[in-house]
């Protein structure tokens, strides 16, 4: 094709026939000086001090917009009543889990010394990985030393310049950093809608192409439409990246995952990640899926190469929450009964919660302030539940997160419901 340059509507201002004269300026190679330093002002260097001014006037917009964020410690005897992080099974502290997490640190140390592909690997990373596997139906499962890294790892190593990925607009951050870090062509569409997902496929018109989505989203805990998913990505021949993050230990039967529930578990087209922070009560992630993927993904990605192994006593208390939880299957329809019960009573209470599909519960707020204030209030009668506020909810609606807990009484969930319902904000409160 002939490339024409058109031109400009409106003609440039000639140039004089013969520019004025000018007095030459000498070309000074950089870092070397002309003439005395007497001859020239005198240059003020930067106050070292006032380099990050910037960040006080961007935290003064956050305090403007009621988005100013605190870390609070907690103590180990913390009495309040934990309905805000993410211990779907209430494993956490319980007995066995400890002591298989203070055993690794007894027999292995403290860390993993380096890499997983140099000292990073112990017999006890083998062992959680073969196990998880079998657990979720996968043919093979490589750990990483968070859901994050786990993320990043598989979106890095599947997709690249010249892939298509379609993220649906809900997904997690890490996913979202994960489509970004892979250079690929992303096309976000809007949320648990699988006739969006085949038009975006449909249009790529062939190539790579690999559809991302949480299997629970994290913010209001609905579930995404997996096989429907499924069937629009092998109708265009493309891979499924499922994060399970908040489907492990609570979806399926015995909590062996979203996948497992949708009948997608060990197909060859569909990789999962998960995290072990949430159910399995210890920390870490994992990438599960054919074992030739799994391999991939040992020797590309980034995240895996250049990080330190996951550390054994994280190691070894996800390896002794997995075994409870085979042991104690009862433990995921608990977790999900919780949060139904919990999200019934405040929709009796007159609150706008949302109908989990899993173990997460949220509650609209109207405005990021009246969410502080409304969390707050409930900490400090007891009851500790998140407070979630733009950016980190993809509709712009503030909410309180409640996460159920499968080791709840009925009692405590009758309290929380009704403490949380006393504290809410005025209906005119400032939206």
């Amino acid at each position: 094709m002939v490339h024409r340059t058109v031109p400009p509507a409106t003609p440039a201002p000639s140039s004089p026939a013969r520019p004025p004269a000018a007095p030459e300026t000498p070309i000074v190679p950089a870092g070397r000086s002309t003439g005395s330093s007497r001859d020239r002002p005198r240059e003020v260097a930067p106050d070292p001090a006032a380099v990050f001014d910037w960040v006080d006037r961007r935290a003064e917009l956050r305090r403007r917009a009621g988005l100013t964020r605190h870390l609070r410690p907690r103590p180990a005897d913390d009495p309040v009543l934990d309905l805000a992080g993410n211990d779907y099974l209430g494993l956490v502290r319980h007995p066995r889990v400890v002591r298989a997490a203070a055993d690794a640190v007894l027999r292995w140390g403290g860390g993993a010394t380096g890499s997983r592909l140099v000292t990073g690997t112990t017999e006890l990373h083998t062992e959680l990985e073969e196990e998880l596997a079998g657990f979720c139906g996968a043919e093979a499962a490589l750990v990483f030393s968070s859901g994050y890294t786990a993320n990043l790892a598989a979106l890095t190593a599947l997709a690249g310049p010249g892939t298509l990925i379609v993220c649906d607009a809900y997904n997690h951050a890490s996913l979202i950093d994960g489509c970004r870090l892979s250079r690929a062509k992303t096309a976000q569409v809007p949320h648990c809608e699988p006739g969006a997902v085949r038009s975006a496929l449909a249009d790529h018109g062939g190539g790579r192409a690999l559809v991302v989505t949480d299997s629970v989203f994290s913010v209001d805990g609905d579930a995404a439409p997996l096989p429907e998913l499924a069937e629009v990505c092998r109708a265009h021949g493309a891979g499924l990246l499922v994060d399970d993050a908040h489907g492990l230990g609570v979806v399926g039967d015995g909590g062996t995952g979203a996948l497992a529930a949708a009948g997608l578990a060990g197909t060859p087209d569909v990789v999962a990640t998960v995290t072990l922070s949430k159910s399995l009560g210890s920390q870490g992630g994992a990438v599960l899926g054919p074992r030739r993927v799994i391999r991939h993904l040992a020797e590309t990605a980034r995240t895996f190469i250049f990080d330190t192994g996951l550390a054994p006593a994280s190691v070894g208390a996800a390896l002794g929450a997995l075994r409870l939880l085979r042991e104690e299957p009862q433990r995921a329809a608990r977790a999900r009964q919780v949060a139904q019960r919990l999200s019934a009573g405040l929709i009796n209470a007159r609150l706008q919660a949302s109908t989990p599909d899993a173990a997460v519960v949220s509650v609209h707020a109207p405005s990021p302030e009246a969410a502080v204030a409304w969390a707050t209030a409930c900490r400090e009668a007891g009851v500790a539940v998140g407070c979630f506020r733009p950016p980190s909810v993809p509709d712009r609606i503030s909410r309180l997160r409640l996460t159920a807990r499968g080791d709840l009484t009925d009692a405590q969930i009758e309290h929380a419901v009704a403490l949380i319902a006393r504290c809410a904000p005025h209906p005119d409160t400032k939206s």
